[in-house]
């Protein structure tokens, strides 16, 4: 499929750092998340139920952002990416996270995509 939904920016509240002073100030860095979904957009009929809640994305982000310490913000993207792909109607997701930690630049980045895996 082609549809996505796209949450951009969305600044959550993580503990994320390698050395032991930064992991132990909570820390605010933005999370990006095109999530394709499993069907088109065509025939949804204006029903919530034919889509995914956003909503319910972007607190499940903030709340698994919120779970424990990290070192590398490539593992706090991969469980973000994780807890996107349980939503059911979701087939994959490319997400960014950006942290705001060097002197003299915008952020640090990583971007990710993962798909469900079919059983």
């Amino acid at each position: 499929m082609s549809d996505h939904i796209h949450i951009k920016g969305l600044r959550v509240i993580t503990r994320v750092g390698v050395p032991k002073e930064e992991r132990a100030r909570p820390q605010t860095v933005k999370v990006s998340a095109a999530i394709t979904l499993a069907k088109s957009f065509k025939g949804f009929d204006d029903h919530l139920e034919n889509t995914i809640d956003y909503f319910a994305v972007s607190e499940a982000l903030r709340d698994r952002a919120a779970e424990g310490a990290r070192k590398l913000i490539e593992t706090l993207a991969e469980d973000l990416a994780a807890a996107v792909i349980n939503f059911d109607g979701v087939c994959a997701v490319t997400l960014e996270v950006e942290k705001f930690i060097l002197a003299d630049c915008d952020a640090v980045s990583v971007e990710i995509t993962r798909a469900k895996e079919h059983v």
